[in-house]
């Protein structure tokens, strides 16, 4: 049998028909713009914007994020924090998703059945306001926030944004990735059962339990499998994000609707919010692809 040869990797050309594609998109921009300017009689004013991200303090001299600057900075605290804890949350519901147990697959299938047929601003509203609005009393959050030292109040600035909106951030954290981490129990599961049944024989043939099994043959095959749906979970997460603006989570949206109001400039702050979310989401995707393509290399 003739040796396993690499495919070379297939030239890109530039032809006729991206040129057309090309052509078009840049014309659709060019003819919302001409709309604005013409028709709405929109007066377009970008130098507004820089200020919208940072600006001077004259009483301190220094410079500290405006609006804009510190919405980008909570989405991307939701994005590492929630996904974190989708993860953790999606990976153990997926796993009880395969598991021998009855209960445990009953409980994991009613909550990815729950959240899966749930629209997303339904759930958030419930969520916040029937879940949320009676745990985060109990916790008498605020009290302790009140009587924190200030080196504990600098740690939770720095993790979680301002102290005082803790409470409502970590509301919004938790309605988030309790809806992503259903999405993220459907990748790990399809993931564990693309690893061939074999596998399981082979582990038992070696006298390992189900648990062992699991966590020494079968998951290390099945990451590998769950990485580029898992990758794509979490750049959706950046993006439902913004939905949990409409429970005054000031995050990127929050943000951009305030100074959109406040300002008048509608078609600069969502041109630059759109902007913002697509460096983040498409520097996320090229860096995952990258990775991706490393992983398989070494492997």
């Amino acid at each position: 049998m003739a040796p396993d040869t690499e495919m070379p990797p297939r030239k890109l050309r530039f032809g006729r028909w991206d040129a057309l594609i090309l052509a078009i998109v840049f014309g659709l921009i060019g003819y919302i713009f001409y709309r604005a300017q013409f028709h709405f009689h929109y007066n377009w004013n970008w130098q507004l914007i820089p200020g919208y991200f940072a600006r001077h303090d004259p009483e301190s001299g220094d410079w500290a994020l405006n609006l804009l600057g510190q919405g980008f900075l909570a989405t991307v605290r939701l994005a590492i924090w929630g996904g974190l804890l989708a993860a953790l949350i999606g990976g153990m519901s997926g796993v009880c998703r395969v598991a021998n147990s009855l209960f445990l697959r009953l409980l994991s299938l009613t909550y990815v059945g729950l959240i899966r047929n749930i629209p997303p601003l339904v759930f958030i509203f419930i969520f916040y306001f029937f879940i949320s609005g009676q745990l985060m009393p109990l916790l008498n959050m605020e009290d302790w926030i009140n009587h924190a030292d200030t080196e504990t109040l600098k740690v939770l600035a720095i993790l979680f944004g301002p102290p005082t909106l803790l409470p409502n951030f970590l509301s919004g954290l938790v309605c988030l990735a309790l809806f992503e981490g259903a999405y993220v129990a459907e990748i790990v599961r399809a993931g564990i059962e693309a690893v061939p049944k074999g596998q399981w024989e082979a582990a038992k043939a070696l006298g390992m339990h189900s648990s062992q099994a699991m966590v020494q043959i079968i998951l290390p095959q099945a990451l590998t499998k769950m990485a580029p749906p898992l990758a794509g979970q979490f750049i959706s997460l950046i993006k439902d994000s913004s939905l949990i603006s409409l429970i005054s989570i000031q995050e990127l949206t929050f943000s951009g609707t305030e100074l959109a109001v406040s300002s008048g400039r509608v078609f600069e702050v969502w041109l630059t919010v759109a902007a913002l979310y697509f460096l983040l989401c498409f520097g996320l995707a090229r860096l995952f692809g990258r990775v991706e393509r490393r992983f398989n290399q070494r492997r």
